[in-house]
C-alpha cells in the first residue's frame, strides 16, 4: 500500500477526506444507558469535540463544544429542561444551537448568537449523530435488530486506529490462530479457511469455508459496520445479530459500538439473562490484560477461560500491530482477500468525495439465511 493512500485512509480529523467521509453518515457516538437525563458530557470522535446532553425531557442533542461568549466546554455546564446553561458566565443553549439567554446583556442580545447543532436521534439504545456537512441523510435502520429477544448494547475502547479494527473483522484466517482457545472453536470454526470476498450493495460480503464444516459469512457495511449472525451457543442464546460500528476517537484511539440480539424471548430469555448475571468478572481490564501479554509476562493461554477472551485476542493482535499498522511494508497473501477488498472500496469512494463525484449509496440488505458457528468477533 502506498503511503499517500495509506495517510488518507487512517487520518480523520476535521478536514481530512476520510474524516469528512465518515461525517458523511450517521455516526454512534454514546450509549443511551450512559445518559442520564438532566446530564451533560464532553466526546471527543475523530479528532473533534462536541458536547452532548440529556435533556430534563428524555432528548438527547448534540452541540459544538464551547461556548459562543468566551470558549469554555459546554459539557460542563447545567442542563434545564431541553436547554444546556455555560458553567462560566450562564449563556444558555436549546438544542437547535440557538442562545435562549445572555445573563447581563441587553434584551435580544441572546437571538443574535448560536452554536451548531448537529442532528442526533436514538436508536436500539445507542446515540447516533449526523457531524457532517448539509443535510443530514436518511437514518438507516436494521430490522434483524429490531426483532424480539434479548438485546445487548455494549462496546469498548481500543487504543489503536480504527482501520487496524476494520481490517481485523475482513480477516477470517484469524480466527484459526488469535482464537484458537475461544468460543469460535468451541462452536466448531477449527482450522484455516478457503476465503472468498465479493462486494454487495451494503459493502462487501466475506465467506470463509471449512471442510466438514460448511461456510461462514461476514458481513462488512461501508463504512465502518460489521454484521455477523452466529449459531446458537452452549448458553442457550439462541440465533444471535451482532452489529459493531468502529468510530475513531481520533487517529490513534476508537470505540466500538455493539448490539447483539439474541433471538430468544420468553423463560428461555429470563434464564439467559440470570446466567450472563452470573458470568465471573476479571478485576484487570481488556486492556490491562493485552498490555502485559505484548510485554511479554504472561500468555494468552494463560486466561483462555476469562469471560472476554476474545476481547483480549483481538486487543493482542491489533495493537501489536502498532497503533497504527505498518500497511507500506507488509506482505499479502491469497488469503488477504478481504483485506484488499476493503481497502479498494475505501479507496475509490474516497477518491470519488475527494474529487465531488457521487459515491456509492450503500443499502443495507438482510440476505444471509444462516451462518456456522458461535460468538461473534466484536
Amino acid at each position: 500500500m502506498k503511503d499517500d493512500e495509506y495517510a488518507t485512509i487512517v487520518q480523520t480529523g476535521p478536514g481530512t477526506v476520510a474524516g469528512r467521509y465518515l461525517r458523511s453518515f450517521w455516526q454512534p457516538v454514546y450509549q443511551s444507558a450512559d445518559l442520564p437525563a438532566g446530564r451533560a458530557k464532553p466526546l471527543r470522535l475523530m479528532s473533534e469535540d462536541f458536547a452532548l446532553y440529556r435533556g430534563e425531557s428524555g432528548k438527547a442533542q448534540v452541540l459544538a463544544p464551547f461556548c459562543a461568549h468566551r470558549g469554555t466546554l459546554l459539557s460542563t455546564g447545567w442542563v434545564e429542561g431541553d436547554s444546556l446553561r455555560c458553567f462560566y458566565h450562564g449563556w444558555k443553549y436549546g438544542p437547535t444551537g440557538k442562545c435562549v439567554e445572555a445573563p447581563a446583556e441587553r434584551d435580544g442580545f441572546a437571538a443574535t448568537v448560536s452554536v451548531r447543532s448537529y442532528p442526533t436521534r436514538e436508536y436500539l439504545g445507542l446515540i447516533f449523530a449526523y457531524l457532517g456537512e448539509g443535510e443530514a441523510p436518511a437514518f438507516p435502520t436494521y430490522r434483524d435488530l429490531e426483532d424480539d429477544g434479548v438485546r445487548e448494547v455494549g462496546g469498548y475502547r481500543r487504543d489503536c486506529n480504527y482501520f487496524n479494527n476494520l481490517e481485523n473483522q475482513c480477516d477470517p484466517v484469524h480466527v484459526a490462530f488469535a482464537h484458537r482457545t475461544s468460543a469460535f472453536t468451541e462452536g466448531g470454526l477449527i482450522g484455516v479457511p478457503q476465503v472468498t470476498a465479493e462486494e454487495t450493495d451494503w459493502g462487501l460480503a466475506l465467506r470463509a469455508s471449512r471442510d466438514g464444516v460448511g461456510v461462514r459469512v461476514t458481513q462488512f457495511g461501508m463504512p465502518n459496520l460489521l454484521h455477523i449472525k452466529s449459531s446458537p451457543s452452549a448458553e442457550g442464546a439462541g440465533w444471535n445479530d451482532m452489529f459493531a460500528w468502529r468510530m475513531p476517537i481520533d487517529d490513534l484511539h476508537h470505540n466500538s459500538f455493539n448490539i447483539h440480539l439474541h433471538r430468544i424471548t420468553g423463560e428461555a430469555a429470563e434464564r439467559f439473562r440470570a446466567r450472563r448475571s452470573k458470568r465471573p468478572a476479571d478485576l484487570r481490564s481488556v486492556q490491562e490484560l493485552g498490555a502485559a501479554i505484548r510485554r511479554g509476562e504472561m500468555h494468552v493461554e494463560e486466561i483462555k477461560d476469562h469471560p472476554d477472551i476474545v476481547g483480549i485476542q483481538d486487543e493482542v493482535a491489533q495493537l501489536g500491530q502498532g497503533q497504527v499498522a505498518d500497511r507500506v511494508n507488509e506482505y499479502l497473501g491469497r488469503s488477504d482477500v478481504g483485506v484488499v477488498l476493503l481497502r479498494r472500496l475505501w479507496l475509490r469512494e474516497l477518491k470519488a468525495f475527494a474529487e465531488g463525484r457521487p459515491t456509492k449509496s450503500w443499502q443495507w440488505k438482510s440476505n444471509i439465511s444462516a451462518t456456522v458457528g458461535i460468538g461473534a468477533d466484536a
